[in-house]
This record gives C-alpha cells, sequence and structure tokens, in this order.
C-alpha cells in the first residue's frame, strides 16, 4: 500500500510506495570521489593555492590568515575563496532593461568556497572530531562574514559531493551564496510559522527525538528521516536549542553537529557505499522565530517529469525503513 503523506506544517506532500522498493544493497554505488581526475591536476590541494584566487580567509593551527598578491598562505587546514566562475558578483554589471514589465537587477552577492581539506580524496567521515568541529566553526564564521554585509538578505551554505551532486571539483569543499534575496522555500516557511503559536521545528524535533524515524542523538542534535521524505535515505539534523542560524551557535553546538553529522555520514558508507550526496543548511540570521536546521540527501534515485511537474516526491524507502537501516 502507498501512503500520501503530508509535510508536517506546508502544504506540501509526497509519496511513499515501498511497493517499487528496493533493497538498500541495489542502492550501493562505487566510490564516485575517487582518484577518478587524479590529485596532479587539482587546484584545491595543498600546494596548488596560486591556482585558485586569493584566500580571504585561510585557517591554521587555529588561527585566521589571508593571502595576498606577493604571498599565499600554505600549510593550512581550511581555506576560503571566491568563486573562480561565480554566480553572483559583489561589483556586479547592471542588466540592460527591456521595454516590458520583466524585472531584472543586478546579480549582486558573494560566491565563496571553502576547500575542508588540503589532501585530495579525503572525506567528511575520515575527519577527527577536532577537524569536523573546526569545520562547523569555519562554517559559523562564513555565514556571520557575509550575513552582515550590506543588502544581504540570506546566506546559502551547502555542499555537493560527487558528480551526481552537481560537484565539478573532485575535491571536499563546500560553498556560500550570500543573496540579496530571501528564497521563496524561506519565505513560504516563515509565513506559516509566523502563524502559529509554538516553533513548528521545536514540535518536530519533540515528536521525532522518540520516534522509529531517529537515526541517531547527542547532548545537543538529532539525527532523523523525515515524515515526508523528498528521497530514500533523506536524513535531517535539529538542535534541541532554538536558534535561528549558525552564528547563534556556540562551540558545544557545533562540536556535537560535527560529530552527529560525521556518524550518519559513515551510515550512509555503511550501508550505500559512497553515493553523492548534498547538504544544505536552513537558517535565517534576522528571523529568531525560524529555526536552524541541515538537510542531506543522497543523490540516489533521480526526480523525473513527475517530481518536476507536480513538487511531490515519489519515494520508495519508508524513512521507518531507511532510519532501521542507518541506526
Amino acid at each position: 500500500m502507498s501512503e500520501i503523506r503530508k509535510h508536517y506544517f506546508l502544504s506540501e506532500y509526497c509519496i511513499i510506495a515501498e511497493e517499487r522498493a528496493k533493497r538498500p544493497s541495489d542502492f550501493a554505488v562505487a566510490d564516485e570521489n575517487s582518484e577518478k581526475h587524479g590529485s596532479k591536476n587539482c587546484f584545491f590541494c595543498g600546494g596548488a593555492e596560486e591556482n585558485t584566487p586569493l584566500a580571504t580567509a585561510v585557517y591554521k593551527n587555529g588561527k585566521i590568515y589571508s593571502d595576498t598578491p606577493e604571498k599565499r598562505v600554505r600549510d593550512w587546514d581550511f581555506r576560503c575563496f571566491p568563486n573562480l566562475y561565480p554566480a553572483l558578483s559583489p561589483v556586479p554589471e547592471s542588466p540592460e532593461q527591456e521595454e516590458n514589465e520583466l524585472q531584472a537587477e543586478s546579480g549582486y552577492g558573494f560566491h565563496e568556497v571553502i576547500v575542508e581539506t588540503p589532501l585530495h580524496g579525503r572525506r567528511l567521515e575520515d575527519f577527527s572530531n577536532s577537524e569536523i568541529s573546526e569545520l562547523m566553526q569555519v562554517y559559523r564564521d562564513r555565514t556571520c562574514n557575509y550575513a552582515t554585509r550590506e543588502n544581504i538578505r540570506y546566506v546559502s551554505l551547502f555542499k555537493n559531493s560527487g558528480e551526481k551532486a552537481g560537484a565539478s571539483i573532485n575535491h571536499s569543499h563546500s560553498q556560500l551564496l550570500a543573496l540579496p534575496f530571501c528564497p521563496s522555500p524561506l519565505v513560504r516557511e516563515l509565513k506559516v510559522i509566523r502563524k502559529i503559536e509554538k516553533c513548528p521545528y521545536c514540535a518536530i524535533y519533540d515528536l521525532e527525538k522518540a520516534s522509529p524515524r531517529l537515526i541517531s542523538k547527542n547532548s545537543e542534535w538529532i539525527a532523523f528521516t523525515p515524515y515526508s521524505s523528498m528521497g530514500p535515505f533523506e536524513v535531517w539534523f535539529l538542535p534541541q536549542k532554538h536558534v535561528s542560524f549558525l552564528g547563534d551557535c556556540s562551540d558545544k553546538l557545533l562540536f556535537a553537529l560535527g560529530d552527529i553529522l560525521k556518524a550518519t555520514l559513515k551510515s550512509y558508507g555503511r550501508i550505500l557505499g559512497k553515493p553523492s550526496f548534498n547538504y544544505m543548511f536552513y537558517q535565517l540570521s534576522e528571523s529568531p522565530e525560524y529555526h536552524l536546521n541541515l538537510r542531506l540527501l543522497p543523490r540516489i534515485t533521480a526526480h523525473a517529469g513527475f517530481e518536476l511537474g507536480t513538487g511531490t516526491y515519489i519515494n520508495t524507502v519508508s524513512p521507518e525503513r531507511a532510519a532501521s537501516y542507518l541506526r
């Protein structure tokens, strides 16, 4: 029997169709992030710093540096620099206006790459506890750096890992886009949240902290497969504490996030091999009613015409079954 499930608090739906289900091993893939392109030509590796734009923030031994035209910082832990092919620019050109009612404005914003390790082929699940915690702190630092910029309304922080997830470079990295507008999914959520007396994400935390969809929990976070998952093995991470964006997070909260994220990626490896995946932070720096969350989706199925045409996703592995495998 299939089920039509409604999102926790939005008018969005998914279809759970387990009669079309596969075994977890049927989803498993080979390591798509192996030395396919080799490390010799990788611009993100340690020692290849001259091949990227000047780094605006270089994390090394607990301190933050920046490149200069005369000197690039070497032997770093994390390195942040403007995307060589940015989607947005802090100094954009004004678009040509058409003589009609269509609207366009300059592509103002910031697009940054966060290289997570100087070592080619290293994955987040291989990081030590201190390394993954430090990466979460880098995320916080870079989010705060752009959230306060003039005319920036939203900071999108995400990771694409593997070709199916949209990664064009085979070296572990994340990206940040600082936007002059708030994306429509967040606008829709805020519109509903502001009509509800209690934070719906706090309610989700209370619901899922002991549900059959719970994967794991620590002192600060839970990891669970959402009730209306958009795909097999989707995982959400929610902090128990109501915080709105990464800038509100203490070092303790970030350490716990790194710990539970790394554990979940290891579970992916055990069940799914080493699939492509995306994770995305959902956060709002100027809306305290919002509740920070992180969403992780392995790219093991394709969204086809039905999903694209309706915005409704067919999931062949129920969240409850996926959670039992990941546990």
